[in-house]
């Protein structure tokens, strides 16, 4: 049946917008081009959109040629101010941006549970308060919060997880209650981060893949066929519970250590990269990434490569990739590197392989700060390794975003939810 004139009326004035959201302002004879709508059905949408104050003329093209230039028109920015959280176990990052997505405002804070839930959860939401004034936002129209843990996919809130501090939780109350009439909404950072690397970054040509998260903690987001997909109890991508060969033990139903986890979190990595020697060389106090962007500089700065290690291996931690002290004074800083390159990739590939067994997804992003430090030298280490268990083919691939991808991804996401709304 064809649409009735109301109907027809709503499809183009979404298609516009829709349309300006992509590519930014464009003149009516652009739209015209671009949605293949005649010219007077193109002024009748602008008129409409304009009057109804979801568009404004932003300025004017070909403002450098003589004659007269045709009028730009964009998105009403500041018709919603958005923010966006990125929730760690150690402080929260903020964005406070327009419905365009431009930045206003960001700021960080960093926060010691130890000083209690009330304390804490003050410091998180003071912040976001602080942000949005910086920002000349009275009102937030839609906050993202990118967090640890479960997300119930039910009711949409953060479930109560062992392991994670109890401030987490009481926050999303606390920003209903401080922040009357804002649309909150949560999601696992993990998630988030997937979100991002498919809009922004390493997965940008994909709608099938993977995104592992290397960090503190381990954790995968499964987006198949463009969705994201969260399972049925929004655990899917908890990959750090996955028991593999390798560890001491097994883990429990309230603790991943003994899983992927402790072949792969960031404790782990720094345990390998004392085993092999090379933890010293990084840096007084340098954390997993800063060991691992170490050793790729090592390594492509012209130091050795090759295969080192056991591959999956068996029997404890030590035994996965290299022996405990194997790299301890042997060999130069390139050496030592791709031994430690090698040895963290045997790690790596066995979560890696599994997941392609289980899902073919035919493409890996190794994320977080881990993966990003890693780039192309320990994704080319893990995809080599993963060819050689698995027959089914999976790109493996390294952050663009890194630990910033959560943040874009709570970026992100408040913007759709806003958009959708307002222009629904």
């Amino acid at each position: 049946m064809p649409a009735s004139p109301s109907t027809a009326r709503a499809i183009n004035d979404r298609l516009a917008l829709r349309l300006l959201q992509q590519e930014g302002p464009l003149t009516a004879g652009q739209l015209k081009q671009l949605t293949g709508l005649s010219r007077p059905t193109v002024a009748d949408l602008v008129e409409r959109l304009t009057a109804s104050g979801l568009i404004q003329m932003v300025g004017e093209s070909g403002e450098q040629r003589r004659g007269p230039n045709a009028r730009l028109y964009g998105i009403v920015a500041d018709r919603a101010y958005l923010a966006a959280l990125d929730v760690r176990l150690e402080g929260v990052s903020v964005v406070v941006s327009d419905l365009v997505g431009r930045v206003l405002a960001e700021a960080s804070v960093p926060i010691d549970g130890a000083s209690g839930t009330g304390p804490a959860v003050e410091q998180a939401v003071a912040l976001v308060e602080r942000a949005a004034k910086e920002a000349g936002a009275e009102h937030l129209h839609t906050v993202g919060v990118g967090a640890p843990g479960l997300i119930d996919p039910a009711t949409g809130e953060l479930r109560d997880t062992t392991g994670l501090p109890a401030w987490h939780r009481r926050l999303v109350a606390a920003l209903h209650e401080r922040l009357p009439g804002t649309h909150i909404v949560v999601e696992n950072e993990t998630n988030l981060a997937a979100l991002a690397e498919q809009r922004d970054g390493a997965a940008r040509d994909r709608d099938t893949f993977v995104l592992f998260w290397l960090g503190m903690g381990i954790g995968a987001a499964v987006v198949l066929d463009g969705a994201l997909r969260r399972g049925a109890s929004g655990g899917a991508g908890e990959i750090g519970f996955l028991p593999v060969p390798g560890t001491r033990g097994f883990p429990s139903a309230t603790d991943c250590e003994g899983g992927f986890h402790s072949l792969a979190g960031a404790a782990a990595v720094l345990e390998l990269a004392r085993e092999c020697g090379v933890l010293g060389r990084a840096g007084e106090g340098a954390g997993a990434a800063g060991v691992v962007r170490w050793a790729v500089g090592e390594v492509s700065g012209g130091g050795a490569g090759g295969d080192v290690g056991v591959g999956a291996g068996t029997g404890d931690a030590g035994d996965v990739g290299v022996d405990a002290g194997a790299g301890a004074g042997a060999g130069d800083g390139g050496d030592l590197a791709a031994r430690f390159l090698d040895a963290l990739a045997d790690r790596l590939a066995l979560g890696v392989a599994s997941v392609v067994a289980l899902l073919d997804p035919g493409c890996v992003v190794l994320g977080g700060e881990v993966g990003q430090a890693g780039g192309d030298e320990l994704a080319v280490r893990v995809a080599e390794r993963v060819t050689r268990m698995s027959p089914l083919p999976a790109e493996v691939r390294p952050s663009v975003l890194g630990g910033a991808a959560v943040l874009r991804g709570a970026q992100l996401t408040a913007q759709d939810g806003a958009q959708d709304e307002l222009f629904g």
